[in-house]
């Protein structure tokens, strides 16, 4: 079979290595790399045999990558920590290069060499840290975002050190044609900005017309490695052109949708990337140069620490955020990698301190969450108070809250539900890590916490242990049952309202404690036949009747068929019948002129009258002596019988029904 066993073999091992160093609390990178150590021509066993096609192969999820990080780009996410992503993350990239450059010198290298070594340790790794942070429960206190925003800007760092660096290879040309490749990479990115910001939306709506998922995936994939490509016909970076295209496009109506479209093949694509960096990897050079490798993991490692302290120091953050910062971005991050294939695909680099930089990656990364979790430890001896270090919150009022409510999720539901209980004038909290919807319900004035709902500090912060109930709107069972257990464990008197995507996770829910589940989908299929039935003049009590017999179906089975959720559908029941409903008099009606307690509307029909509206106003309960009026809308409540007789007295006939 070729290339095609070959990559079949690489899935396969990139999926156990994937899940055994997930289970290990690592991020799935190195299981991805681990299965290219393991399939690298270096170990021996099973090996890859197509492994040049493979690092071809390799190239498109280098662009992919880049694509997906112009795609998420956002100047919106920087705005927290603004100063010292935007202005301190370059004063970090250059006193690390600077870093680099001096480790290159004590090793007796080449100015170039030591230069591509502190441009390559100067990028810490996005991935790694995120997956950090959300284990450790930290992902939504201030380090958190002071670190994801310095990791923003050095992943768009990597874009023109892709260009510049190459060019040095010769001196005596390098300037002219650094300056004649920034012309190139300037002309580019304005004639995408001022084509691209034209042609692509208007495309984009045209493809969306047509209503086809692939077709929309096929042209999203292909703008972006088809400008790719283009980038590379002039001279240029094929993955520089893909982040443009994706960054152009992320301010169409599609970008998002664009997104969440190619992060499957992004994904897929970046496993071969990360599995052909991994068949590079050479155990007998770690043995051979070990003490080259420890000196530079730990020069890394310190330097880079003390530099990121530093300048997150400089920019006037203080207590544990310096430390935070420094222990948790010392490692070199998977960007290094898409440089260092550049560097050696360009001869710009040898061999050596591409296994070098790799072997020194590899294992900074796998040393992350463990120093990383360090972080209160040695920030205790100085301050015991560290776990309470703040998250970010809004509209919470110093006492804080008791027998409120907490909504975990602020999406389209949690925001609607947060509506209802504010016009209500309850008190509740939203936790949220979308920080684009956090910043929504913020202006809301909606009382809200920055963070994963799963982490026992974030519902801490909420005051899940004065909370008397937890409406969970999170769909997936995985990150809900988390959310269920912390929250359970700090206070077993919380009543749960959880969301499920099927019938088959109610036991599940019943064995955590939750209280209620509701399924929207089968809820919006529900009120579907309901509507199409009564379109149909299926008569009201037989459309309650069917839809209530479903939903019993359905959601008895949580309850055992108790005596509560049959009192629960009865008065379900009930309240259908007593349906509310809206008529208008008309001018020759024999109701108008004459006041309710006159008309003897209940005792004629037996419905009631619970509300009029009257020159757009509207009159709730109107008392006995009102004085109904042509066109006025009395709203009336009761069975259908009763409704039909009201019906019939109001007539211009005037006749009751036998």
């Amino acid at each position: 079979m070729g290339i095609a066993a070959d990559i079949i073999i690489l899935i396969v091992a990139a999926f156990s290595c994937g899940l055994l160093l997930q289970r290990l609390g690592q991020p799935l990178i190195l299981g991805y790399i681990a299965a290219g150590i393991i399939l690298g021509p270096h170990t021996g066993g099973l090996t890859i045999s197509n492994i040049h096609e493979i690092e071809l192969l390799a190239e498109i999820g280098i662009a992919l990558l880049l694509f997906a990080l112009g795609l998420e780009f956002s100047l919106k996410d920087l705005k927290p920590v603004k100063k010292i992503a935007i202005i301190g993350t370059p004063i970090q990239i250059f006193l690390t290069i600077g870093l680099g450059i001096g480790i290159g010198h004590l090793m007796e290298w080449d100015w170039k060499a030591s230069l591509w070594l502190g441009s390559l340790i100067s990028l810490s790794s996005t991935m790694v840290i995120l997956k950090t942070l959300t284990s450790q429960g930290w992902l939504g206190t201030l380090s958190s975002k002071v670190m994801i925003g310095m990791l923003i800007v050095q992943d768009l760092a990597v874009i023109p050190m892709m260009i510049i660096l190459p060019q040095l290879n010769n001196p005596a040309v390098g300037l002219p044609a650094l300056g004649f490749a920034a012309l190139k990479a300037g002309a580019f990115i304005t004639g995408m900005i001022l084509l691209g910001t034209r042609l692509l939306p208007r495309l984009m709506t045209h493809i969306a017309k047509f209503g086809s998922r692939e077709l929309f995936l096929l042209a999203i994939t292909a703008i972006g490695l088809g400008v790719g490509y283009l980038t590379h016909l002039v001279g240029l970076s094929f993955a520089f052109g893909a982040f443009v295209a994706g960054m152009v496009l992320s301010e169409s109506d599609y970008g998002y949708q664009a997104l969440s479209e190619i992060i499957p093949l992004r994904d897929l694509f970046g496993l071969l990337f990360f599995t052909s960096v991994g068949m590079l990897f050479d155990p007998s050079f770690l043995l051979d140069n070990i003490r080259q490798v420890i000196i530079l993991v730990l020069a890394v490692g310190i330097g880079k620490g003390l530099i990121f302290g530093f300048v997150s120091w400089v920019f006037k953050y203080r207590n544990v955020i310096p430390l935070a910062v420094g222990l948790g971005l010392f490692q070199i991050g998977e960007f290094s990698f898409v440089l260092a294939r550049v560097g050696l695909s360009t001869d710009s680099i040898g061999s050596g301190l591409y296994s070098l930089i790799l072997t020194a990656a590899i294992l900074t990364m796998v040393f992350t969450p463990l120093i990383s979790g360090q972080t209160a430890r040695i920030y205790a001896l100085k301050k015991r108070w560290f776990r309470h270090e703040v998250l970010e919150t809004s509209n919470i009022p110093d006492t804080g809250f008791t027998k409120h409510i907490i909504i975990a999720g602020g999406g389209r539901v949690g925001f609607q539900i947060a509506q209802v209980l504010k016009r209500l004038k309850m008190q509740f909290v939203i936790i949220e890590l979308d920080h684009q919807r956090f910043e929504q319900a913020k202006a809301a004035g909606m009382a809200v916490v920055y963070g994963d709902a799963s982490q026992e500090i974030v519902l801490e912060a909420a005051r899940i242990k004065e909370a008397t109930l937890l409406i969970l709107t999170l769909p997936g069972l995985v990150e809900a049952r988390s959310v269920i257990v912390h929250s359970k464990r700090l206070n077993n008197e919380l009543e749960i309202i959880a969301r499920t995507s099927g019938p088959d996770s109610f036991e599940l829910f019943k064995e955590l404690g939750v209280s209620e589940v509701v399924l929207p989908e089968f809820e919006a299929g529900l009120e579907m036949t309901r509507q199409s039935l009564l379109r149909l003049r299926v008569p009201p009590t037989e459309v309650h009747r069917y839809t209530d017999i479903l939903r019993q179906e359905i959601y008895a089975h949580l309850f055992d068929q108790s005596d509560d959720y049959r009192v629960l559908s009865q008065l379900r029941n009930a309240e259908q019948q007593f349906e509310l409903q809206w008529v208008r008099l008309d001018q020759d009606s024999p109701l108008a002129h004459r006041s309710i307690r006159e008309n003897e509307i209940r005792k004629r029909t037996g419905a009631s009258v619970v509300g009029v509206v009257r020159k757009k106003q509207l009159i709730p309960n109107p008392h006995a002596d009102f004085v109904l009026l042509p066109d006025d809308i009395i709203a009336i409540i009761g069975t259908e019988r009763n409704r039909e007789a009201f019906l019939q007295i109001a007539s211009p006939s005037g006749e009751e029904r036998p």
